[in-house]
């Protein structure tokens, strides 16, 4: 998948996904502080848009139905490293849960991944999350580990979560 401002993926309920840009920070940091994230904040997100070789971050933008303006409805950061891609973070405005954005966001960092050369991705996930393990789950990660008392605020354990992604080095 080649990305440009606009990904290019066909729209799905209405959302199409678009390269994040500094005008949407505040917007996934606003969705950041609803989800109960490790926080990034506005700067980390900053910083991670300027190192934009092995960076994907990716925005869901849907219409606002009051304002009919379109306004960012989930994000994914996510950076590949040697032949690992790692997604740092995906989350979905909270009355957009369930409709299938978290996947597509998921989807599309994973292809992009592999377009880099990535021939595997990681992720750690808070334990109690069962909707983000399933999502996780339904594109073929499993479980590989788990980091004791990683999360803060509430202190919880991640888990380690890992797929192939077929490309090989």
């Amino acid at each position: 998948m080649s990305l440009r401002e606009d990904v290019g993926a066909p729209p799905v309920r209405g959302f199409k996904i678009f390269r994040m840009a500094e005008h949407d920070l505040l917007e996934v940091v606003e969705i950041e502080d609803s989800s109960g994230l490790s926080k990034w904040g506005w700067d980390g997100y900053f910083q991670e848009l300027r190192q934009p070789n092995r960076a994907i971050m990716l925005v869901t933008k849907t219409e606002d139905p009051h304002t009919k303006l379109a306004r960012v409805s989930g994000f994914v950061a996510a950076r590949v490293d040697a032949d690992e891609l790692h997604i740092n973070n995906i989350a979905v405005r909270s009355e957009l849960r369930s409709g299938g954005i978290g996947g597509f966001l998921l989807d599309a960092a994973l292809a992009e991944g592999t377009a880099i050369g990535a021939s595997v991705s990681v992720l750690e996930v808070r334990a109690s999350n069962a909707p983000a393990i399933a999502l996780y789950s339904s594109r073929q990660f499993q479980e590989v580990g788990r980091r004791r008392n990683y999360y803060g605020n509430p202190s919880e354990d991640a888990i380690v979560m890992k797929r192939s992604l077929g490309n090989r080095a």
